[in-house]
């Protein structure tokens, strides 16, 4: 069976290991089955998800996608790209034979989760799409899970250029098509199972995918919520570890 896992809120927190994940993770490896690590998050390159991994005792390579990948592949090779994002963003548009701008008119606007968001860079991204640059994000997520609560997410960034330049923007991360392809790509047809902890992004995703969605509650929905989250998860845990478990239990 696949196993599409989320990171933040289902494998750690930010820095923060939740308990028993990586154990999890390991058994399921093991045990012969396919795991793939789909992330909203953007911010980092390949290789910094592949070494945090490898910190949390867990084989990453060539199992990891992140909504950077999914918006790179709505580049055209040789776009001129306006960052707003992190490195992941960076490491995929040059990947996809893009080009980096600062400056002059870019044939796209791009948009991802970064802690150095400044009302300037809203005003020149605004600008762009309003002479005509495609405005992509890489996900609209509106928070992210920490050890110490909800941050902003990329949603709320997104939020503010989509605000000033009038123009929706094509989202490629989960739940949509984008990331929904690229996972399909790595996974093939057969059965599977999506973990996270979000059911507006990873449950979405589930159903794109035909696979069922399980909702773990270490990250952005509690216990309280997850009677009332849409889609419904077909099954709840209260960790990664747990779940799995209960998969192997019943064998």
């Amino acid at each position: 069976m696949n196993w599409v896992l989320d990171l933040d809120g289902v494998v750690w927190l930010a820095e923060l290991p939740i308990p028993g994940a990586a154990d999890a993770v390991r058994q399921l490896q093991t045990a012969g089955e396919a795991v793939v690590f789909v992330t909203n998050n953007s911010y980092a390159t390949e290789a910094d998800y592949r070494a945090k991994l490898e910190r949390h005792g867990i084989e990453g390579r060539g199992a990891i996608v992140s909504s950077a990948s999914a918006a790179a592949s709505l580049f055209e090779p040789g776009d001129r790209v306006l960052s707003c994002a992190g490195p992941g963003v960076v490491e995929a548009i040059e990947k996809r034979g893009a080009t980096v701008v600062e400056g002059g008119q870019p044939d796209v606007v791009v948009v991802g989760f970064h802690r150095d968001f400044t009302y300037e860079r809203m005003r020149i991204a605004a600008n762009a799409v309003r002479a005509g640059a495609r405005l992509i994000a890489t996900n609209d997520d509106a928070t992210y899970p920490t050890p110490e609560g909800l941050i902003p997410g990329a949603g709320s960034i997104l939020a503010g250029i989509e605000r000033a330049s009038g123009v929706r923007a094509v989202v490629a991360g989960k739940p949509y098509a984008p990331m929904a392809a690229i996972v399909r790509s790595r996974v093939g047809d057969d059965p599977g199972i999506v973990v996270g902890d979000r059911s507006d992004t990873d449950g979405e995703l589930a159903q794109k995918l035909g696979y069922r969605f399980a909702l773990v509650l270490t990250g952005v929905t509690s216990e309280r919520e997850a009677g009332f989250v849409q889609p419904r998860p077909d099954e709840v845990a209260s960790d990664l570890a747990a779940l799995v478990d209960r998969y192997t239990s019943a064998r």
